[in-house]
């Protein structure tokens, strides 16, 4: 092969290599002379020599063990003009994946001029199904990357090959901006185009389509055409390949290009729409567009970009397809679009708004509004309400299973019996048109529906109810004051103690622990599977929402994946989150003797101590330490722990059952005070309700 340059790399570069976060690259340059000199960039955004930064990571003990992953990185970087090689690369993965194993593992191993024929011959096969792929040759320089490409296929998998290609191609592109629809966001949003029927669009439309989230859940509920368009080669490119390993039955057709102002797919019409929009557009093309044929409900103000989306979205459905669009809640509020959100709800466009909690897509701190659209039937008589749902009203940390339960729980209903749906208090009800066309056509769900629900109260209903919270809260109150007692904690010498760690991977391979893992629902492309009805009876699962929240376990096998052995939990194994949001800490539990025989569910580590050697609560508590687990995690806004990177100390049994005790003593207070808290929010809450409503009287008032 040939002799290759040590690639210059970014300061996010080096996070990823050694599986920190930036602000720790950024420290570790400013506190430690020995730190690689800039080799190139600029002085805002430099960069450093590969080799030179791994020889200072390895001197540390901060350089973790290369995967098939980091190596094609690594490959990317040394070649000249990396963003378009990994372009090209694109369609080798689609060709490498439709080989049988055998041959796909012989690939790595041709010699330079073998595998570059190969190349060639395969993309020439695929690229026309590649959106921005002009020439797929390979000069032989492209050897190296080639073959750590093909290597990564073959051990992690074609997804995660076209995953780092993706990560290359945006960083080239300069795709700030740029968000994954989560996974169970997108299956929520494909659930909400099922009809009563129960029957799936066939073809699907999503004109911002990013890396293909929401189109690859349309495809694993059913959809069987599926067209996306977006302004980025750097998504669209990475999207097509994703569609067609996930879909390769489908009808796929992946552009690029403005869709707004250039709309790829003019004149098709398609059963059914997703759409994530670009979030805060101001420059849509207002000045352009103002004479459009798309604005049936009106000309969108230049402030309300998200107006534009829903009229584009709606102008490609047949009569009665359905349209699901992820919204920021202002667009329910503002005053420059009330015009159009006033003919939208008249004429029957717009069927259902429902309020997600906070976390569920970017931006985080903004709880997001679904839209639910559909192209009215010509002169057929309009709906006369519209459901309005507040999934945030009793769900404060982001529960998906919850979520999903009660906004289906209502748009089932909902469409089966529209005029004899009665709702559900404080959550979700069935607004008349009439109603929501005031002077503000205000369609924001909690406003609303406070309203609505004040005439379904039942003022004796809701007394019993305080009463029983108030019993709850004082059971819980009592618990955690027996907790609070202070206890002996001595402190150690004028230094922190010290003391000798192995990582998870040298206790496995002692023989100390063993690591049992279930893999999510979704399909080889990581996309989420359509979720089975569970069956009555069945083995529950253990969550990641359950740990979180030190709850019994609440998942059923419809949660879990098919065609695989799932794990079954055994007393005394410690579990431990493995996805957490960037500023949440992780959480351990061991499992307690009547949770054993669970199934564990996705997004768990299971870690199982020889118990002769390991104390599983002193496991826990160094598992789920903060300072452990960011050194072991990796990603932005939702980070993911490598639990072979965890580091326990080495300790006496004797000693570590010392602080396991401990340990288990911190997690009975947190548990008592997450109980508490939750009886006091629920007491208040219902309180709160029951006064402003009308339905309760003061303490002391006396009986109405």
């Amino acid at each position: 092969m040939n002799q290759q340059a040590s690639a210059l790399v970014t300061a996010a570069d080096i996070s990823r290599l050694a599986g920190v976060t930036r602000a720790t690259v950024s420290n570790w340059r400013r506190r430690h002379p020995d730190f690689p000199a800039p080799a190139g960039g600029t002085d805002t955004s430099p960069t450093y020599d590969l080799d030179a930064v791994r020889a200072w990571l390895s001197a540390r003990g901060q350089l973790p063990e290369d995967t098939p992953a980091d190596r094609l990185r690594t490959a990317l970087r040394t070649h000249p003009g990396d963003g378009e090689l990994a372009l090209r690369l694109l369609p080798v993965v689609l060709a490498a994946a439709r080989l049988d194993g055998r041959e796909r593992e012989a690939l790595p191993e041709l010699r330079d001029d073998a595998l570059l024929r190969w190349a060639r011959s395969a993309a020439d096969d695929g690229a026309e199904d590649i959106p921005g792929i002009e020439d797929a040759a390979y000069p032989p320089e492209a050897a190296g990357p080639l073959r750590a490409l093909l290597r990564c296929v073959v051990t992690d998998g074609a997804e995660a090959a076209t995953d780092v290609l993706a990560e290359r191609l945006l960083e080239d592109a300069g795709g700030t901006g740029t968000y994954l629809t989560p996974r169970p966001l997108a299956d929520l949003m494909a659930r909400l185009l099922t009809g009563s029927a129960g029957a799936f669009p066939a073809s699907v439309l999503d004109p911002a389509c990013g890396a293909g989230s929401l189109l690859a859940a349309a495809a694993s509920a059913g959809a069987t055409a599926l067209h996306g368009q977006d302004v980025l080669v750097a998504q669209a490119a990475p999207a097509a390949v994703r569609l067609r390993l996930s879909a390769p039955e489908a009808a796929i057709s992946v552009r690029t290009g403005d869709s707004l102002r250039s709309d790829a797919f003019k004149g098709l019409t398609v059963d059914a729409v997703l759409c994530n929009p670009p979030y805060g557009a101001r420059d849509w093309g207002h000045d352009d567009l103002a004479y459009d044929q798309r604005w049936a409900y009106g000309v969108p103000p230049k402030g309300e970009p998200e107006l534009a989306w829903v009229q584009h979205c709606l102008a490609h459905l047949a009569p009665r397809g359905r349209a699901v669009l992820l919204m920021p809640p202002a667009v329910a509020e503002r005053t420059a679009g009330r015009r159009i959100r006033a003919q939208l709800v008249r004429d029957g466009a717009l069927r259902a708004v429902v309020s997600l909690p906070q976390g569920a897509a970017t931006p985080l701190h903004i709880g997001l509004h679904l839209w639910v659209l559909e192209r009215p039937e010509p002169q057929a008589e309009a709906p006369g309400t519209v459901l309005l749902v507040d999934a945030a009203a009793e769900i404060r940390d982001l529960d998906w299973t919850a979520v999903h339960n009660t906004v289906l729980s209502a748009w089932r209903p909902y469409l089966a019996e529209r005029d004899g749906f009665t709702g559900a208090p404080g959550v979700a009800a069935a607004m008349p048109v009439t109603d929501l066309l005031d002077e503000a056509v205000d369609l924001t769900p909690a406003r609303r529906i406070r309203t609505a629900s004040r005439h379904t109260l039942r003022p004796a209903l809701l007394a019993r109810q305080a009463s029983e919270l108030y019993d709850q809260l004082r059971e819980a109150a009592t618990d955690l004051a027996g907790l609070s007692t202070d206890g002996d904690w001595p402190p150690t010498s004028d230094r922190p103690r010290e003391w000798r760690t192995a990582t998870v991977a040298d206790l496995l391979r002692g023989g100390a622990l063993s690591l049992l893992h279930t893999p999510g629902r979704r399909t080889r492309s990581g996309q989420p599977q359509p979720r089975p009805e569970a069956e009555p009876g069945a083995r529950p699962a253990l969550t990641a929402a359950d740990v979180f929240k030190n709850l019994p376990a609440s998942g059923t096998e419809a949660d879990l994946p098919t065609g695989v052995a799932v794990p079954l939990v055994q007393a005394s194994d410690v579990l431990l989150t493995e996805i957490l949001h960037v500023g949440r800490t992780a959480v351990a539990r061991v499992v307690e003797p009547g949770e054993a025989g669970c199934f564990l569910g996705p997004h768990l580590l299971l870690f199982r101590p020889d118990r002769r050697r390991l104390d599983p609560w002193f496991l826990a508590g160094f598992l789920a330490a903060e300072q452990n687990v960011n050194a072991a995690a990796t990603g932005s806004s939702l980070v993911r722990v490598d639990p072979r990177r965890l580091r326990v100390p080495l300790l006496p049994l004797a000693e570590q059952q010392r602080y396991g005790a401990a340990f288990r003593r911190l997690h009975e207070l947190r548990t008592a005070a997450r109980r508490a808290d939750r009886a006091a929010e629920e007491v208040t809450r219902l309180l709160g309700t029951g006064l402003t409503d009308g339905a309760l009287l003061p303490d002391g008032h006396g009986s109405a």
